[in-house]
């Protein structure tokens, strides 16, 4: 086999990629993929040894949670970037050893894993290739299948809330407990001695610490731009050129609308950018004009039309075509080859977006491809600002359940499941839901309940720590003992790592009878699946009707 990658729900034939990703990810990204996380393995080995000893270092501790965020299905595709990020994997490590020695000679002896203490035949793509055929997934065949199973629920676990560590560091907001447990984790993946018991009680850990770093980043994101509020977002377009922005970025998008103040061109969001228009400090922006297209594996079609730049923040890229390659520009740790990337910020200054700018102004207007309005930012401070109102409901009868349906969205076919679950699911019914997944039914017609929208959009996947929260403020006001008590049922979507981390986080607060669709995760093995299933309860996605059963059925 050429490669080997089951990260994401679209692993092929639900068992695992091995020739190209379905991604698109070709066979050499996937072994400098695979190279980078397991130098960050490496790394960490010496940064949690540094950390004990008083040494942490904060520009590893950073470049841990980007190098992890850089392997994130549809993120990065330039092969030159990941050898840049090998490198500085390298470096970062071999600094930490240099400081952790001058203290503790000793931990030079120790039995340190081989990422610890490799060292490339070159610093050259042509040397990193050859080395990665052997530190892939697979690479070890005598590997216990739950071992090796678990150890990869972990590492995607981490990927995700990297993620979301790295989206709050943009912001300045740094967490040494979570850097710290991003490397301690890594570092634990390549103990031999751990059983399956501890990896699992690793894995809930995980979980755990994914909602901490959810909080972090809407503490973030709040406190930049303020309290999202409801808001009715346009579908349609605007005469004149525009400028649209994918991704999950929020700084991104203040720093683009700052620098087209002024100059005719409207800011159109896209994807998971869509709840940005909720945000007070970013609305108040007139040239932000509303939201175009759907989800992200729709963009191919989306962004040509669309007539101007597109400008991609972090996932969900996919391959482009040539009829707007020439359109696109990347900025953060998403990459293309040849497409032009928007460089970091230096210190506090804004990123320079002048060329996508001058670009837009080159474009014709975008071609209309819908109409109307949808409502969004219902994230916790809004909806609990009316708990009365929800709670008056539920006692009243009007409101009989919530139906979490969050998560990611994706090509699969049987994902229409969840836009004819929420087309049949009863009049008394609220769906809470936070993602992409979203996309699947928020543009249905499904009506109001009291004032209340039937469809109450906390925004993006990292916004599902929104809808725990009014989960358990709403368990609190109605005196139940724990959300599993509350008339709330729960169909999560996942794509890729960043539902990976939702998903554990969920299972971390203890809730249960989760449905998991469309597909469960190729890297669960069957005992490991049984684990979670048994534990929590977690049962795959069936049928609409069976899902409209188990939901009448209070589960």
């Amino acid at each position: 086999m050429d490669m080997f990658c089951y990260q994401c729900q679209e692993a092929s034939r639900g068992t695992g990629c091995t020739k190209v990703g379905a991604c698109g990810k070709p066979p050499e990204v996937a072994a400098l993929q695979d190279l980078l996380i397991w130098s960050l393995k490496g790394l960490s080995v010496w940064g949690q040894r540094a950390r004990e000893l008083g040494l942490a270092d904060a520009s590893a501790d950073k470049f841990v949670a980007e190098g992890l965020f850089a392997t994130i299905t549809n993120v990065g595709f330039d092969e030159d970037r990941f050898v840049g990020l090998i490198d500085k994997a390298l470096a970062h490590r071999d600094a930490l050893r240099e400081r952790v020695l001058a203290q503790d000679p000793s931990f030079a002896d120790a039995s340190l894993p081989e990422p610890a203490t490799w060292q490339p035949t070159g610093r050259t793509k042509e040397a990193y290739l050859k080395a990665a055929a052997g530190v892939g997934v697979m690479a070890d065949e005598s590997l216990d299948e739950d071992v090796r199973s678990l150890r990869e629920l972990i590492i995607y676990g981490l990927k995700g809330m990297a993620a979301y560590v790295d989206h709050a560091r943009v912001f300045g907001l740094a967490d040494a407990d979570l850097d710290a447990f991003l490397q301690r984790a890594l570092a634990a993946t390549l103990d031999d001695s751990l059983t399956a018991d501890d990896l699992v009680a690793l894995t809930l850990e995980t979980g755990r610490m994914g909602a901490a770093a959810m909080a972090q980043l809407d503490a973030a994101n709040t406190g930049a731009y303020g309290n999202p509020e409801p808001t009715q977002v346009s579908l349609g377009v605007r005469p004149g050129p525009g400028i649209l922005i994918s991704g999950h970025d929020l700084r991104d998008l203040k720093e683009l609308l700052e620098q087209t103040e002024g100059t005719g061109i409207n800011v159109y969001t896209h994807g998971e950018m869509l709840p940005a228009n909720a945000y007070p400090e970013l609305k108040k922006h007139a040239h932000l004009a509303g939201n175009y297209g759907g989800s992200w594996w729709r963009q191919r079609d989306e962004f040509d039309s669309f007539n101007g730049p597109i400008l991609m923040t972090t996932n969900c890229l996919v391959p482009p075509k040539d009829s707007y390659l020439d359109r696109l520009y990347t900025t953060g740790l998403v990459s293309w080859p040849g497409v032009p990337h928007i460089a970091d910020r230096a210190g506090d200054a804004p990123k320079d977006f002048s060329a996508v700018i001058e670009r837009a102004l080159q474009c014709e207007s975008p071609v209309q491809i819908e109409d109307g309005e949808i409502p969004i930012g219902f994230a916790h401070a809004t909806v609990l600002s009316v708990a009365d109102k929800v709670i008056e409901a539920i006692q009243a009868g009007a409101i009989k359940r919530f139906v979490v349906m969050a998560g990611c969205d994706g090509r699969q076919r049987t994902r229409s499941y969840y836009t004819e679950l929420a087309e049949k699911l009863p009049e008394d019914t609220v769906i809470l839901t936070a993602g992409c997944a979203k996309y699947r039914y928020n543009k249905l017609n499904l009506g109001e309940i009291g004032g209340i929208p039937r469809v109450l959009d906390a925004g993006q996947c990292n916004d599902s720590y929104s809808l725990v929260v009014i989960a358990q403020k709403l368990a609190e006001a109605v005196g139940a003992e724990h959300i599993n008590d509350l008339p709330i049922s729960y169909d999560i979507a996942w794509y890729e790592q960043k539902a990976v981390i939702v998903l554990l986080a969920l299972l971390a607060l203890g809730v249960k009878k989760i449905r998991l669709g469309p597909t469960l995760p190729a890297f669960l093995s069957p005992n490991v699946a049984q684990v979670i299933v048994d534990t929590f309860e977690l049962k795959p996605m069936g049928t609409v009707d069976e899902g409209l059963a188990s939901i009448a059925a209070g589960a």
